[in-house]
Formats: C-alpha cells, structure tokens, sequence
C-alpha cells in the first residue's frame, strides 16, 4: 500500500491515514527518489504513522526526515511479533538514513570434529555446515577459535592437520615430535585410545571440564596400581593443564550459555560490546559500530541491534544487557518464536554478573573513545578539504583511482570510496583493463573511469563529490575526456602527482582545468586525507594486479590454442613429458600425436614459436 504524489511535493498524509489500517504492521518511508529512508514497526500503523506528522512532541529530528518523506508503503502482519521480525529483516537488506543499522554481514567461525572417522581431525570452520561431524560455536571471531585450537592442542593430543596430509604421511610430523599428537597418520596410535582423546576434546568444547578430570584421575590411578608411572605422569600432566585453562575460561558461577551486551553511545556514535559465554567458558568477545541517527539512547540502540543481530544466528537462553530496552517482553517473545526456547534477557544485575557487565562496559566505552577521536580527526579533515578546495559544503563521498600493471601486463585500475567515516570497503571496485596499448596509463585510467561511470549513471553507485586521480595532467585530462563524453559535469576532478621530488609528504595536486597546483601548507589535515585516500587506491591497485598476475601464472599456455581441449591437452604433456619438450617439438612430431591434426599442431608450434 503506497502513496505519491508527483504533482505536490509533500506528502499528502490525511489522504494517506483514510486508508491506513489499524492492523499491526511495518511501515516505511521514501524519499523523492523512491529511496527507503526510515524503516519501522507499529501495533497499530495508523496511530504510528499519524504521530510522525503531528505538531506536538516531534523531535528535530523526525522533523528532517518527514521534510524528505514523498511516500509510505505499508506491510500488514498477523502480530506484533511478526512486525519486529519484518522490520529487522528489511532493515538489514536496505540499511535506511534514518534507522539503527547492524554492519555486520559475515559469517561466524565454528570448531570442527570430523567425528565420523576413525581418526576424527580438528578444525577451524566457517560457512555451511554440509560436513558430516559435530560443530561447536558459533566462536565471535577466527582469532578466539584459533586461541581455542592452540588452547586443545596443549591438552588432547588430537591431529588438526588436513585428511590430504593425513592420508600420504610416511613418517609423523613435528606435532608428534612435540607431544601435540600421537601420530595416528602411521599407525603409532590406535583407533580405541585416539577416539577416547577425541570424546575428552568434544566433552572439553560441551563444557564437561570436571568430567573429563574424573576420568583422567580414574586413569591415573589405574596406571599407577598397574606400575605403570610414565603413564600415570603423563595422565597428571594432563590433569594439571586441563585444570589451569579450565580456572582461566569458566566464567564464574557460571555453566551455561547467555551473552553479554553493553552499549555506549554519544556524539552521533554508538559502541555495542558482546561477550559469549558457552558451556561456562567465556570465548571471546567481539566489537560493534552500528549506523545511527543522531541522539539515539543506548537503550534504543540496543532495542534495535538485538533483533537485527539474532535473526541468524543460534541465540542463548540468557541475554544480559547494560540498558533496558523499551519493549523487552515483546523481544524476549520474539527470539523464543525464533530459537524455539524460552529466552530472557535480563537487567539490572548483582554480584558476579555485575562485574562482568561492568567490564563489558568499560570496553565499550574505551572503544567509543578511541572512535569518537577518529572519527572527529576524520571530519576535521574533511571540512579542511572544503577550505583547501574553496568548495561551498563538506564533501560526503570521495572516490579515487589508481593503475598498477607489470610492464603493461595484467593492468588493473583500482577505484576506493571514503565518506565521513573513512574507508567504505564495500563499495571497492577493480578493474581488468584490456584493449589498450601496453603501458598507455592514460588509457587505462579513462578506461576505468568510463566503466565506472557508466554503472553511476545506471543508478548502481552512489557519484562521488570529489574524484581523485593518482597522476599528473595528462590523467586528469584523459578522465576530464571521459566525463564529458558521458554529460557529466558536477564532480570536482583532483590529480595527485608524486611532484618534482617524489618524496611523499611532497605531492602537487591539480585541479581539472588549471594550469598551476592547488597551494596547500604540508601540515593540512586535507593533505593527510588525500594521501589516505591515494594511498588506499594503490594498494588495493597492487594487490588485484598480483592477484590477476597469480591466476595467469597458473593457466597453462596450452589452454590459449584454439581446438586444444582438456583432454588432448593431457595426451600432449603425457607423451611429450611437460611443456618444455611439446615446445621444441616441431609440427611432425606434434601431429603424430593421436587426436592432433596437421593444422592442430602447425597452431600449437605457433603458440610457442609465432
């Protein structure tokens, strides 16, 4: 359900609210560019979406965003619930202006036990779980499941080594040689002994810590009765390292699984800091920046960062958060539906939990320092560059190129994007350049910029205020061509040449269109900004033109003759034993080959010899 008015251009809202339900539903709002800029859910979307428009109690800012509402579009749902869930799921798919935004797309890292084997294999794992065997995470980043592999490896001597190195090992590796494996790949161990370290390892990840000493004590005990005292200091080495990690990871008074979650916010800014607690075990902790509008409370941002952040993922039976947010019985209600169990999440908290509450919180307030002071030296830099450049506002968006090649082979161009935040990964782009002259920089630039251009046009990308060029005249000249090919006369186009000196801190920058540099002080927080940036743009340059540089080194000359399929390909290196001899091979011998016709192989000679 949508309204648009083309002809006014404000949006008619008592016509809107005559047709609006009173139904539960989401709600969300377009600009003029039919562009999603707020996204939200209401029990009663008549009444919610009547209140952004009223006269009384709106805030400054709601009053921007209703100033560039053009239309609404309406989602009715059964409950309330089922709101909640739409609201979070768009909200991750169109990242509104004006909503709390989780940034956070990857997936998480699992352990892995390759448990139907006879000499099961530990290991990192991330993506789908298609894998016979048992996972245990999810883990809040790589670098706590490596922790955690590193940490297994001192106490269960089970191989993490892959199954292709397992299976063609003639002697044991260095793992066994330090008593990190018993060398199964040789038969030094058998399957009965070797699977009973692999049950301690996954009772270990399930939290049965107490467990496992029990039995390693049993075992101690029986060796020791058996005269057996290597073996029993052997199980008491064990013990006395499984009791020192497990003091360290328990969470104390804690054996369950719940998650931690302290906000901090100010300035525009807010910081939500996650601890995980698995089985008693504290593995880690992870950092989070979300997207906000200005002036959103911490209790706010949580309320829209949990079911954002849980709509994936497997959720704890306890969440523990610093603020409560407003409708918590509806979130806790919501995650229940989605995990299939009761789910609580709690505040305030005493004892024990406090304290780890309070330390989550001192983290997230160090990180919000630490970006607050970023991101102020970041605008400062940016309105630096309006004063340096005598433009009229702030630039929002830069983007900036730059060309690596070898010799004018595999050129690939570079193109990197900052906003106000810095660099915006995302939206990175390389470009494979071909059809050019070798080594004609010129060329390739007006190449890429054509290319990426063309796409901005299309509506795919968002235009850039500022465009960077790394390069003199003549680049800016050959991307000032292009532009103007393509009608587009409202991006300021900057050169930046390594200058007479070539030292950095040193460059000229030029401006489209001018004869002499833009006279900049050496200190300016603009100059860091622009080397930032051109910096950015050459290594990202340098590593697709190594990684396009790898992928050719691994095709084989072979595969470039027209006529010369996979499987003729292999007759020819079997007869002729490798490249090196098809190469000194002449047409005769080449066509004696079964399969290889006369013009086949005067084709092959040519690839190698025209």
């Amino acid at each position: 359900m949508s309204l648009q008015s083309p002809e006014t251009p404000e949006f008619d809202i008592k016509n809107f609210l005559n047709t609006l339900t009173r139904r539960p539903g989401v709600y969300r709002m377009l600009d003029a560019r039919s562009e999603v800029i707020y996204i939200g859910k209401a029990k009663n979307l008549k009444k919610r979406v009547a209140s952004y428009f009223g006269t009384k109690d709106v805030s400054p800012k709601q009053q921007v965003m209703v100033a560039h509402i053009r239309s609404v579009e309406v989602t009715v749902t059964h409950t309330e619930g089922e709101a909640l869930l739409l609201e979070s799921q768009l909200i991750k798919r169109h990242k509104p202006r004006y909503n709390i935004c989780l940034r956070d797309d990857k997936s998480y890292p699992y352990i892995y036990v390759s448990s139907h084997q006879d000499y099961p294999r530990i290991g990192f794992h991330r993506g789908a779980k298609n894998q016979k065997g048992r996972y245990f995470g999810p883990y809040p980043s790589a670098g706590a499941v490596r922790e955690s592999l590193k940490l297994l490896q001192k106490i269960f001597p089970v191989r993490q080594c892959e199954d292709s190195m397992f299976k063609h090992r003639s002697r044991p590796c260095l793992q066994y040689q330090i008593k990190r494996c018993t060398g199964p790949c040789v038969g030094l161990d058998s399957v009965e002994h070797y699977r009973r370290q692999v049950e301690h390892t996954m009772m270990f990840l399930q939290g049965d810590g107490s467990r496992i000493i029990a039995e390693l004590v049993e075992d101690m005990d029986q060796a020791a009765s058996r005269l057996e005292f290597e073996k029993a200091a052997g199980f008491r080495d064990q013990i006395a390292t499984l009791r020192q990690v497990l003091e360290k990871q328990y969470v104390h008074g804690e054996r369950g699984d719940l998650d931690i979650i302290a906000c901090a916010s100010r300035g525009g800014l807010a910081c939500v800091q996650m601890v995980y607690v698995r089985k008693g075990q504290h593995i880690g902790d992870k950092t989070f920046f979300p997207n906000l509008p200005e002036d959103s409370e911490a209790a706010t941002v949580l309320e829209a960062f949990i079911p954002q952040y849980y709509l994936e993922r497997e959720i704890p039976r306890e969440i523990l958060v610093s603020h409560s947010p407003e409708n918590r019985d509806l979130l806790e209600s919501v995650l229940e539906m989605r995990g299939g169990v009761r789910i609580c999440i709690s505040t305030p908290l005493r004892g024990s939990r406090l304290k780890w509450l309070e330390l989550a919180m001192h983290n997230a307030e160090n990180s919000l320092n630490t970006r607050f002071a970023n991101k102020q030296g970041l605008h400062a830099r940016f309105f630096s560059l309006k004063e340096e450049l005598g433009l009229a506002e702030v630039p929002k968006r830069l983007e900036c190129f730059d060309i690596s090649h070898t010799q004018g082979d595999q050129t690939v161009a570079s193109c990197v994007v900052f906003d106000q935040d810095g660099p915006v990964n995302s939206a990175y782009r390389c470009f494979n350049i071909a059809g050019i002259t070798r080594g004609d920089d010129y060329a390739a630039m007006a190449q890429a910029v054509k290319r990426r251009f063309k796409r901005i046009q299309a509506g795919e990308c968002v235009k850039p205020d500022i465009l960077f060029i790394d390069g003199g005249k003549g680049q800016i000249n050959a991307v000032s061509e292009v532009l103007e090919e393509l009608e587009i006369a409202d991006i300021l186009v900057v050169g930046v040449s390594k200058g007479p000196a070539r030292k950095s801190g040193m460059e000229q920058f030029y401006c489209a269109g001018d004869t002499h540099p833009i006279t900049m002080a050496p200190d300016a927080p603009a100059r860091l900004l622009i080397q930032h940036i051109r910096d950015e743009a050459h290594r990202f340059a340098i590593t697709g033109h190594r990684q396009r540089r790898a992928r050719n080194k691994k095709r084989s000359v072979l595969e470039d003759v027209a006529g010369l399929g996979p499987k003729r390909r292999q007759l020819l290196l079997k007869q002729f034993g490798g490249l090196q001899e098809i190469r000194r091979a002449g047409v005769e011998a080449l066509s004696g080959v079964e399969g290889i016709s006369r013009q086949l192989a005067q084709r092959i000679y040519d690839t190698f010899h025209g």
